[in-house]
């Protein structure tokens, strides 16, 4: 996850009682009877020092042994949830239950896992995530992204309830107080384009622009990981950082871009965004700081 990695970095670079996180909660799912929020979970472990740091996911060191017993009454996983992290998705789930918002719940987590900084959900209103794969109806974003490892061609990303569903205040206020604003290198329409759809969040950025930087997750003509690329060509966008950059013209003063593609430097330049060109694959913790202060000194941060 490039948002995770980069955020990994940051923490090392910024303090992290001053940072905060807008997650997407698109691709929340229900799973066992629990609410699985797996986007923001990934980003609370990352700040705490929990996560695996081979899956990107889930926590490091976990076992798998009530994943297995589960088998035997719903056959065959196919998507993992750890032994210790099934405490955070029952904690989550009561808590739901019983009256709470998803945003104090997060918080409740956040706050007794550690790591400092404030992880906010988009929303405390129901967006769900849909992918439309041609010849294929309609399946919930989990369902395509893991069980079906995101094969098969996408014809458009259906994003229900996002008419109705309010941006979280508090996130809305932390953009408007921000010193600066960053789009991490995430997936321009299922992981950004949901809190970016949202009513009023885009309005607010583009308030913000000159503090605002976008990372591009395009590297070389492709992604690192993940299928935004082939998203962006059945959606017709040009795969490449100045695809991407066409997408937050409007948002983003500052554009990042890998080193490898800076013969994009001057077409991003002409959109009216300053772009820079460096090492974007965050392979290490090192490379993750090393980028995250770049970013900041862009910005004058």
């Amino acid at each position: 996850m490039g948002a995770a990695k980069f955020l990994r970095g940051l923490a090392r670079r910024f303090p992290p009682r001053r940072l905060t996180v807008i997650v997407n909660t698109g691709d929340d799912e229900n799973f066992y009877g629990l609410h699985v929020s797996p986007d923001v979970d990934t980003v609370t472990y990352t700040l705490a020092g929990m996560v695996n740091p081979a899956a990107g996911w889930g926590l490091k060191d976990d076992t798998f042994a009530a994943l297995e017993a589960l088998s035997r009454f719903y056959g065959k996983p196919w998507f993992n949830l750890g032994d210790r992290d099934l405490a955070t998705h029952l904690y989550r789930t009561e808590r739901l239950r019983s009256g709470a918002s998803l945003s104090r719940v997060t918080a409740e987590i956040a706050k007794r896992l550690g790591g400092g900084a404030g992880i906010l959900p988009m929303s405390d209103d129901r967006v769900h995530t849909w992918v439309k794969l041609r010849g294929r109806a309609a399946m919930p974003f989990q369902e395509y992204f893991v069980r079906n490892r995101a094969r098969g061609n996408v014809e458009r990303i259906e994003l229900r309830g996002v008419e109705k569903a309010r941006p979280l205040p508090a996130a809305l206020t932390a953009i408007r107080q921000a010193s600066a604003v960053i789009l991490a290198p995430s997936n321009p329409f299922v992981s950004l384009g949901p809190i970016l759809a949202l009513k009023g969040v885009r309005r607010e950025l583009q308030k913000m622009r000159p503090r605002v930087a976008a990372i591009s997750p395009i590297v070389g003509g492709r992604t690192v990981k993940g299928p935004a690329d082939r998203m962006m060509r059945a959606f017709g966008h040009e795969v490449s950082p100045l695809g991407v950059a066409r997408l937050y013209r409007d948002i983003a003063r500052v554009f990042i871009m890998d080193i490898r593609d800076r013969q994009y430097l001057e077409p991003v330049r002409e959109l009216g965004m300053e772009p820079i060109a460096v090492d974007t694959v965050m392979t290490t913790p090192a490379k993750s700081a090393r980028l995250a202060g770049i970013v900041l000194d862009a910005l004058r941060v």
